[in-house]
């Protein structure tokens, strides 16, 4: 496995070292010696698996409690997968990092608590699973707004369209206005 620091120094693009022959492929996903080797020293108590139609953008999501770090890969499909630093102590407050995420390229993505997560469906159908390092609490989670001017994702939206958004996402907050970590 090859463990890159993105732009956000603390969110880590994983790629794995894949073994294929005409059979198919094999590929390690999660190696706790590796990950702590790399400084993820996380321990996860919940896996997740979405999947989404074209265009669907979910997110930006946190727990304001019991804050949720996730290592993200997608199984099928193709994603632009974003972290938001919301760790308001962090010289990099506000500022995001996105990656594709695909079937094909079997990256995963390392996103720590402090951070919101969201994703955008590039592929006609994606499926996305998620490991998390605490127990999803819905009274404790938060949206920051996806297109926020003061944060500034750029998303890969299809020819332009609205993206696909549940109520939740749409009623998410601005960074000035959503609670943020101290």
């Amino acid at each position: 496995m090859r463990f890159t620091p993105t732009t956000l120094p603390d969110v880590i693009l994983i790629e794995p070292q894949v073994f294929g022959d005409q059979r198919g492929f094999f590929m390690e996903t999660y190696e706790e010696r590796k990950f702590a080797a790399h400084g993820i020293t996380a321990w996860f108590v919940q896996d997740n698996h979405s999947g989404s139609l074209r265009g669907t953008l979910r997110g930006l999501h946190y727990q304001l409690n019991q804050p949720q770090g996730k290592l993200v890969r997608v199984v099928a499909g193709e994603v632009f997968d974003v972290a938001v630093d919301l760790r308001r102590g962090s010289p990099f407050f506000s500022r995001w990092v996105g990656s594709i995420l695909s079937v094909e390229n079997k990256n995963q993505l390392w996103i720590p608590p402090g951070f919101a997560h969201g994703f955008y469906v590039i592929s006609e159908w994606a499926e996305v699973v998620y490991k998390a390092t605490d127990f999803y609490s819905p009274q404790f989670e938060r949206t920051l707004l996806w297109n926020d001017s003061g944060v500034g994702i750029v998303w890969p939206l299809s020819e332009g369209a609205a993206p696909l958004l549940s109520p939740k996402d749409l009623g998410g907050k601005t960074l000035q206005e959503a609670e943020c970590f101290d």
